[in-house]
């Protein structure tokens, strides 16, 4: 059901009326507002979902020694998130930069989450060494933010467009909705876990 409904959001996200409005830089849109809540709320109830009912050998479970366990991934999304929260929050202290247009754009935002064959190892700032002591206090600590994270999308008038993220090729907006995508791609992440054959059933 997850899936399906994730692709339900996937498709309204990559609609035609998100790629014009990606090149201008400008102030949030209704329309950009709606998308970037819908996948706010959905990252965090995928997650939800499939951290729901896990035993300890299920969240603890390693492929390789190298590999990450779902308490790892669940772990790191709830160390990483700040920081990338606390970047946005920085770059929207700076002016707005008229007539900037950025070169990223929303649907590379959205690919981000969904396309995982380009794998890259995170900072150490961001690698789990055991900073939460159970999967669910990594998740108590992401959602306690993503409540931050969902009234900003949900009441902010300040111009995300127009506003360069860290002062690189994307927008403020396009930075936002990457902390969620992010997510979503170490949601899909859990699941590959999920799907090794020696993944314990209980």
């Amino acid at each position: 059901m997850l899936i399906r409904t994730l692709g339900v959001y996937v498709m309204v996200l990559v609609s035609g009326v998100f790629f014009p409005s990606a090149a201008l830089a400008d102030a949030m849109t209704p329309g950009e507002r709606q998308r970037l809540i819908a996948h706010l709320e959905m990252t965090e109830s995928w997650l939800v979902s499939e951290l729901d009912g896990l035993s300890d050998a299920q969240l603890t479970f390693k492929a390789t020694p190298e590999s990450w366990s779902i308490k790892d991934v669940a772990e790191h999304l709830a160390i990483a998130e700040p920081q990338y929260w606390t970047n946005l929050e920085a770059s929207m202290k700076e002016p707005v930069k008229a007539g900037w247009k950025p070169e990223a754009t929303d649907a590379g935002m959205l690919w981000y989450g969904i396309d995982r064959t380009n794998r890259q190892k995170t900072g150490e700032a961001r690698v789990p060494h055991g900073t939460f002591p159970s999967a669910q206090a990594s998740l108590a600590s992401f959602r306690k933010l993503r409540l931050k994270m969902l009234e900003k999308a949900k009441t902010s008038q300040e111009d995300f467009r127009g506003r360069p993220f860290m002062g690189g090729g994307q927008d403020v907006y396009q930075w936002f909705l990457m902390i969620s995508t992010h997510s979503q791609r170490h949601i899909l992440q859990i699941r590959e876990i999920k799907a090794n054959p020696n993944y314990p059933k209980k």
